[in-house]
């Protein structure tokens, strides 16, 4: 655990290129293990899914870095300040620009290649899923705003068209799938998927609202899809299932974590008052006052998220129904289950109140990236 913490927090505080890449590899040994040997009964299966997919992007991360940093006549360097400044040949940078994206695609993840993510899920331990939906898939999304978006600017510009389609089809496609999980572990991470289908869409809209409201989907979202994985994880060690059309009646037995799930549940679809309301509704601003695209694109933009937004609470909502109500743990033998103790009130309070603070306050996290959002931004009109 603290060589995945070591890792993680190395990549995202890294000032350079080569320092990036190596934390970005650091943190896969730890997952890998974490996996393989506290993961379900196809553990192995999934961790080694997981260490394909993403040995195989960080091939493409490794030719990028080592790309930026031998390219121009003077001596070579990695630092990101200096990378900031430097511009290359559209051609060269579409190739840069391709590479990267293949990384971080991979860890965000990005369809079609996001088949790791539910798998693993599925599998690893509840404390693991935690650190993958709430740091390790903001990882990916980093990347693309750290390097491609501010170091690529002209490639940036031209792919976001076609990263934006791939974001709508993602929160559909996503929060469709997630509704025919049986998988309890599973469908939190299809939602997870679906989720981060805004932040790809509000990176790609290339204005400082729709950016400021990826920034506050990527905070908003590794709090909520770590709680929501925290309870499940701590329903499983109660009732010790974790398939939804078996599980059933368990809000009498366990009312505390019936209550935090709910809360949470209704955080990810986006009630007022929550983090992820004014993150979605201000990526929805973004991509509406983007000039980037025509205004019959942003009424097919935009109507394709209402779809993913009003899939959300489908596929929560009846997941709240089938783990709570009914009869069927209700009426059985075992019907006494221990509820939520001090651990679980003291870890799920500490997440909720940043969620309900950014929801009511979300100006303290933009006044944090207000700067860093406009300097990115400026490369795209001066440069």
């Amino acid at each position: 655990m603290l060589a995945m913490y070591s890792g993680q927090i190395g990549l995202f505080s890294s000032r350079d290129l080569l320092l990036f890449f190596l934390m970005w590899e650091l943190e896969l040994i730890p997952v890998y293990l974490l996996l393989s040997i506290w993961g379900g009964k196809k553990r192995l299966y999934s961790a080694t899914k997981f260490i394909l997919y993403t040995a195989g992007g960080s091939i493409f991360l490794l030719m990028g870095v080592l790309g930026i940093g031998l390219y121009g006549s003077t001596e070579p360097t990695l630092n990101f300040e200096t990378l900031a400044n430097q511009s290359y040949p559209v051609g060269l940078e579409i190739i840069f620009y391709i590479g990267f994206l293949i990384a971080f695609a991979v860890k965000s993840p990005i369809i079609p290649l996001h088949t790791w993510l539910p798998d693993t899920h599925g599998e690893a331990h509840y404390s693991t899923c935690m650190l993958l939906a709430g740091i390790l898939l903001k990882m990916g999304a980093y990347g693309l705003v750290r390097i491609n978006m501010e170091l690529l600017p002209h490639a940036h510009s031209i792919f976001s068209p076609w990263l934006v389609i791939v974001g709508t089809i993602q929160i559909i496609y996503a929060a469709s799938a997630s509704l025919g999980q049986r998988n309890l572990k599973k469908r939190i991470a299809y939602s997870s998927v679906s989720h981060m289908g805004f932040i790809i869409i509000g990176i790609s809209s290339i204005t400082d609202t729709g950016f400021n409201g990826a920034i506050l989907q990527i905070i908003s979202h590794g709090f909520i899809g770590a709680a929501l994985f925290f309870l499940a994880g701590t329903s499983y060690d109660r009732i010790r299932l974790v398939y939804l059309d078996e599980i059933g009646g368990i809000a009498v037995s366990m009312p505390k974590i019936f209550t935090l799930f709910s809360t949470f549940s209704m955080a990810s679809l986006a009630l007022p008052g929550m983090s992820g309301f004014f993150a979605e509704l201000i990526v929805f601003f973004g991509i509406i006052t983007s000039q980037k695209f025509f205004l019959m694109s942003k009424v097919l933009i935009t109507f394709g998220m209402a779809i993913g937004m009003i899939l959300t609470p489908i596929y929560l909502l009846s997941m709240l129904r089938q783990m709570f109500y009914g009869y069927k743990l209700l009426n059985s033998a075992n019907s006494s289950f221990f509820d939520s103790g001090p651990r679980e009130l003291f870890v799920s309070l500490a997440i909720f109140l940043p969620v309900i603070g950014i929801g009511i306050y979300p100006d303290f996290v933009l006044s944090l990236s207000v700067e860093k959002v406009q300097a990115i931004l400026s490369n795209f009109f001066y440069r």
